[in-house]
């Protein structure tokens, strides 16, 4: 897969103004690679040479920090350290690592076991990881060993010695999670550094800080899931809030006429299928946002309706009805965005 394939599901944000480019000022922004995706961050305040050096150099620090814990794609990373220690044995471990296995196992148990961070061994054996398999259907006999060995319930975290063990021998991966913990990450350094208006995006798991402008919310475009094409099928007014979006349209590949989905299911072990095709959650933790993200795109439509209603959820559901795309928002979205904006998105 190429790099720009890999996680780049969703989001493009809109700068819309009443006034001219010429009369604007021009945001600072800068951009790049991590994660086997991209990352951009927006400033549109004005800031000096020395300033903009500052916010790059730190925000760089930040997303080389949650790579070098959490990547699976590094062989020195602290999750690989865990992911190699003997099955059983205990490892002690950072506060950030510690903290995204925490949001992971939470979300796992909400979720019935939709989301969960042990299917890493499925998604190498689908070609979607670090293992550079050939892109085909796997062996039945070692999809079947693998998906034996995954399971959330066989992760043990100890919060009091800050340590994780593996109960089987299966291989832990954050793609689901890692990239929203790294937006939370960057955030709270701009607001550490007293940044207030500020635009975040790592592969589509995006935050943003106060106001585009005054009074003027940042406007969030979320992609009409059609393979390359990037087109804003739903504009969301934001202010100080995170969002996370998952989709199957880009991170696939085709084997023998069948859509082969990046997203696996944990309790068959086979890509995800079904007509939904991109969620977007919104939650004040992205790392969250992102992990429900993941567990909805598992659970399908009606699913996922009815667990964000049980779990007070702010999602976003797109799905295919043959040659068109049907949206659902869950009660806790409509009730935030409110009647005009419901029935605009609903209703287009």
């Amino acid at each position: 897969m190429k790099a720009l394939q890999l996680t780049v599901f969703l989001l493009v944000f809109l700068l819309l103004s009443a006034c001219s480019q010429q009369e604007e000022t021009k945001p600072l922004r800068f951009q790049g690679q991590i994660f086997g995706t991209f990352w951009l961050a927006t400033f549109p305040d004005d800031w000096s040479e020395q300033q903009a050096e500052q916010l790059e150099a730190g925000i760089q620090r930040e997303l080389q920090a949650v790579d070098a814990s959490m990547s699976t794609y590094r062989e020195d990373s602290e999750l690989n350290q865990l992911n190699r220690q003997e099955v059983g044995e205990w490892l002690p471990l950072s506060e950030e690592l510690f903290e995204v296995l925490e949001i992971s196992q939470r979300v796992s148990q909400a979720s019935s076991g939709a989301f969960d961070v042990t299917v890493g061994g499925l998604v190498n054996l689908w070609s979607f990881g670090p293992e550079h398999r050939p892109e085909e259907i796997p062996d039945t006999q070692e999809l079947k060993e693998r998906l034996g060995n995954a399971g959330y319930q066989n992760l043990e975290l100890d919060a009091d010695k800050q340590q994780a063990r593996r109960l089987k021998d299966f291989y832990i991966d954050l793609s689901a999670v890692a990239k929203g913990y790294a937006v939370d990450r960057v955030a709270a350094w701009l607001e550490s550094q007293g940044v207030e208006n500020y635009l975040v995006d790592i592969g589509g798991e995006l935050i943003v800080g106060g106001e585009r402008k005054p009074e003027q919310p940042w406007r969030i475009g979320v992609e009409v899931p059609e393979g390359n094409l990037q087109q804003a099928h739903h504009i969301l007014p934001l202010v100080d809030a995170s969002i996370a979006t998952s989709g199957d349209y880009r991170n696939y590949y085709e084997v023998e006429g069948r859509r082969l989905s990046h997203t696996i299911h944990p309790k068959t072990g086979w890509p995800i299928d079904h007509n939904l095709a991109s969620v977007t959650v919104q939650h004040p933790s992205n790392a969250v946002a992102d992990a429900w993200a993941t567990a909805f795109m598992v659970m399908g439509v009606e699913e996922s309706l009815e667990t964000a209603r049980r779990e007070d959820i702010k999602v976003l559901l797109i799905s295919r009805n043959e040659d068109t795309w049907e949206t659902w928002l869950s009660e806790a979205m409509q009730e935030h965005l409110g009647r005009e904006l419901t029935d605009k998105i609903l209703n287009p």
